[in-house]
């Protein structure tokens, strides 16, 4: 069986050691006899795996021990009200930039629940960069600020983290998390979802400041606050188990690169040359500002759009498979999170230089 370079935004790849681990104890799990989703999520065999899990999370992000880390269901969408639930705590406005099409999902949704002060919008290029720290009309009152730190579907990322002045800094970090080394101590709230850099569908990583935890808005169902997850280490109901134990092979996996650190380095040198290839090139073009360009999420335009579909059928050809763009966007987009090698990369810069050779 070949394996394709897949460069969906998510579901994405996941690292082929961790499928081929998993394949190996899909029917029995280091002698139980049973698999982890068949497992009981309170049993000591699974706790085991959990823990560990949430352990090497805590240390390949460095996350300090001010910080809870809750593992949850419902999509980091479902965060876009949580966020707000939880950490209005008596305030009735909170902040937010919006730089695309996420950050626009979750102002809709805080809308439900205060008044939403927009203090920054890129809406009027086309959402083609992120505001400057300058541009951030902040206020001191707001209960948080919120951000999207790596815009998905538009491959916009900021290259700074904002300054609020001590007001909760919170990210949906779902597209960017575990690309590279971050100082969790500035963010009261990381939420993620794992279908990109975390492993299957199914499970979000919330990663919160304690002393923000248990005071939620009236009306708040129990399973929507934090403190429920938090007081139950995530097991108050059957938790994602199989989604989680893929997670804690992933979290190993980096472990074994060398960790953010080295993640980091391999990210920008493989985003540099995809970059490259568009900017040395006529044919190829990038709408996103040079100093915004996502390392994970690579959006670029042919020049005659009328080739997009051929580009995509003869790509699918030698194993280079969903990269048409988002329909909202169009041309194509290449998402190349930690689990994409190197040579997924050197062979789709090869494949554009004689795709353009071919029809340029």
């Amino acid at each position: 069986m070949s394996r394709v370079f897949n460069f969906s935004a998510g579901p994405a790849m996941l690292p082929q050691t961790v499928l081929e681990q998993a394949q190996s104890e899909m029917l029995d799990w280091q002698g139980t006899g049973m698999s982890v989703m068949e497992m009981s999520h309170r049993g000591k065999d699974y706790m085991s795996i959990a823990e560990k899990a949430m352990a090497d999370l805590r240390e390949v992000m460095a996350i300090p021990d001010t910080h809870e880390i809750l593992f949850l269901q419902g999509g980091a969408s479902s965060q876009f009200a949580m966020v707000p639930m939880n950490l209005l705590r008596g305030k009735k406005s909170a902040d937010y930039i919006n730089t695309g099409a996420w950050s626009k999902k979750a102002i809709a949704e805080a809308k439900l629940y205060c008044d939403v002060n927009v203090v920054a919008t890129t809406e009027g290029n086309n959402f083609s960069s992120a505001p400057n720290q300058s541009e951030l009309k902040l206020n001191p009152d707001a209960a948080y600020v919120h951000y999207t730190p790596n815009e998905t579907i538009g491959g916009v990322e900021f290259d700074y983290i904002p300054e609020t002045n001590g007001v909760p800094l919170v990210a949906d970090m779902s597209s960017t998390i575990l690309s590279r080394p971050i100082d969790v101590s500035k963010f009261a709230v990381i939420y993620a979802g794992a279908q990109k850099n975390i492993g299957p569908a199914g499970l979000t990583v919330v990663i919160v400041r304690k002393d923000l935890i248990g005071e939620t808005i009236t009306g708040t169902p129990s399973m929507f606050d934090y403190k429920t997850h938090a007081d139950n280490e995530s097991m108050s109901n059957t938790p994602p188990t199989y989604a989680w134990y893929l997670a804690g092979l992933v979290f190993e996996w980096i472990k074994q690169q060398g960790g953010l650190t080295k993640m980091a380095e391999i990210n920008e040198r493989k985003a540099g040359k995809l970059y490259a290839a568009i900017d040395g090139s006529d044919f190829y073009a990038s709408p996103v500002a040079i100093n915004n360009r996502s390392w994970m999420n690579v959006p670029f335009t042919l020049k005659d759009a009328e080739l997009d579909k051929v580009f995509l059928e003869e790509a699918a050809k030698v194993n280079l498979v969903t990269l048409k763009g988002h329909r909202s966007v169009g041309g194509m987009r290449a998402s190349i999170y930690n689990a994409m090698p190197e040579e997924g990369i050197d062979t789709l810069v090869k494949f554009m230089a004689e795709f353009e050779k071919k029809h340029g």
